[in-house]
């Protein structure tokens, strides 16, 4: 091993505590390194630790939406929802961080602000909001996809006199909307289950949508104990399953077009799964999301289904997507949105016909003139998705080359975890990687596993780093490019692509290859000695540092 690694307060700086931060800080402590983990939040959680607006639910289910790698934690654990809430997750969270001991080395209520590597030594100086300073021979970004929330400035937002909230930071103690006016703008996944529960409490809702969303009923159901312990039983022919899948779910892929079946057939089959509810619907019939045409008959019958729930046809029309293909914005999964436009006291505003000018004191002021008096606003804006939690970093490499500079058209990884010119350095659910394309649980734990063998390769090959060779790079995000344009995804503007953020390049920042494609790419990179990785000798370190 190097001198360099005798000369670091740890092995290992992770950032984040959600599931990706805390399963690092397991797998890398059973393989006998030390490390430290940091959070801004005062517990662990991650993005559920912040999420916690009134209606918060995964939308994958609660059985798959929990770690793998531990059978004891599946069997000890009961779950009480098909789609848990998000207070469930987060006692999930805080049970495996108890369960494993993991606390102790996490500092909490403490944010990385920058990161610093010292070519001499090839270890990084992480400092952080307590002034901190902590050298390391490696970091793990776990800074998860969904962490950085989008909060728009309007005009005279200092004027308003009422409250504002965003969802992706909402308030520990619990907000009362009894006999208040309140605005919800945005339509996408966290404005889709807030508006229901906060119309339940409100005087009136007014959900102001720029863009319609495909959303897809939950279905949601409590467990019954008899038929809880018969799906635990089950556990790993189900972990087997979800792994071979290329969302990451245990559910069989779709093995029929649109178009093998007739007309009949279809509404059939396509009836039996909306019964069955979930974003899996999308996955009926495996062209949904290559052919237009095929993709035309999903809209149809979404659009109809909108049509059977809304009563006021003027309204159905509004909320029914008809500008992009299903699938090319994340498709949501809700619960009683649709039933929300039949009560009287909420009012959907198309804000692209009438645009949001500002706010004044008393509320939102529309271009007609128009003002929408409320007593709250509630942000459902989203994130600075993939790139925003890792650009926000002061991230220095060789030569003082600063990340976010590197990623200024676009983010560029080798398997969406590592970036030339940055020895050591790994992300987890990067760009480049499924992340929040497939079950991000699963996702985290492949590519924590991932990261901890390369780095007892190094330990193990008496070297000191290894560093994505910009080849390996450059062929990989072509290759991630290549699958983009043979999608619908830029159909859409969303956040899949950045479009949600002013002035953030236009680029899919994901793998759609699916899961195990992606796994198999990762595996033999690993197998052929870590091809495309430059592999820094230990001893030229320690002849540059004598």
């Amino acid at each position: 091993m190097s001198n360099a690694s005798t000369h670091v307060d740890v092995d290992a700086v992770v950032v984040g505590a959600g599931f990706a931060g805390l399963y690092a800080i397991h797998r890398l402590r059973g393989d006998g390194l030390s490390v430290r983990g940091f959070d801004g939040a005062t517990d662990v959680g991650g993005t559920w630790y912040w999420n916690r607006y009134p209606g918060a639910r995964c939308d994958v289910e609660s059985l798959d939406y929990s770690f793998s790698f531990s059978p004891e934690l599946e069997q000890e654990w009961n779950w009480t929802e098909r789609y848990a809430s998000q207070p469930e997750i987060l006692r999930y969270l805080q049970f495996v961080a108890d369960r494993l001991d993991l606390r102790r080395d996490i500092t909490f209520g403490t944010r990385v602000d920058a990161a610093a590597f010292d070519e001499d030594s090839v270890t990084w100086t992480v400092r952080t909001s307590s002034g901190e300073e902590v050298r390391a021979r490696f970091l793990l970004l776990a800074t998860g996809p969904l962490s950085v929330a989008n909060v728009p400035s309007l005009p005279g937002q200092e004027t308003f006199a009422g409250r504002t909230f965003h969802t992706g930071g909402w308030p520990h103690e619990p907000v009362d909307f009894t006999g208040r006016r309140v605005a919800v703008i945005g339509t996408g996944s966290s404005g889709i289950q807030v508006a229901p529960r906060i119309a339940e409490q409100a005087d009136h809702l007014y959900v102001l949508q720029r863009t319609p969303n495909y959303t897809i009923p939950a279905h949601n159901f409590t467990w019954e104990p008899d038929a809880l312990a018969e799906a635990k039983a089950g556990y790993r022919e189900r972990r087997a399953r979800a792994w071979q899948n290329a969302g990451g779910s245990p559910n069989p892929a779709p093995t029929q077009g649109t178009f093998d079946v007739d007309e009949a057939e279809r509404r059939r089959i396509f009836e039996e799964r909306w019964a069955v509810g979930g974003a899996r619907w999308l996955r009926t019939f495996t062209d949904t999301t290559s052919d237009h045409a095929a993709n035309a008959e999903a809209v149809a019958f979404v659009h109809e289904k909108i049509r059977e729930r809304v009563r006021d046809p003027e309204v159905a029309a509004k909320l029914s997507p008809t500008t992009y293909p299903i699938g090319a914005r994340r498709v949501c999964v809700d619960t009683g949105y649709w039933d929300t436009f039949n009560r009287g006291d909420v009012t959907l505003v198309d804000v692209r016909e009438d645009p949001i000018e500002g706010l004044e004191p008393a509320g939102l002021r529309l271009r007609s003139g128009r003002v929408v008096e409320i007593d709250d606003l509630v942000f459902a804006t989203g994130f600075d998705a993939m790139t925003g939690a890792v650009t926000r970093l002061d991230i220095r490499g060789r030569d003082g080359r600063q990340l976010r500079d590197e990623w200024a058209e676009g983010p560029r990884t080798a398997l969406g975890i590592a970036v030339a010119g940055f020895p050591n350095l790994f992300l987890l659910n990067g760009p480049g990687s499924p992340s929040v394309l497939a079950n991000m649980v699963l996702t985290s734990e492949q590519q924590v596993n991932w990261v901890a063998d390369a780095l007892g390769y190094v330990r193990s090959h008496g070297l000191a780093a290894l560093e994505a060779e910009p080849a390996a790079q450059d062929a990989w995000t072509e290759h991630c490019n290549s699958l983009a344009e043979h999608s619908m995804m830029f159909e859409a503007d969303s956040w899949y692509i950045g479009a949600n953020i002013p002035g953030k390049p236009r680029v899919l920042m994901f793998y759609l290859g699916g899961l195990p494609a992606y796994m198999r790419a990762c595996d033999e990179v690993a197998a052929d000695d870590y091809r495309g990785f430059v592999k820094v000798p230990a001893d030229e370190v320690e002849s540059a540092a004598s």
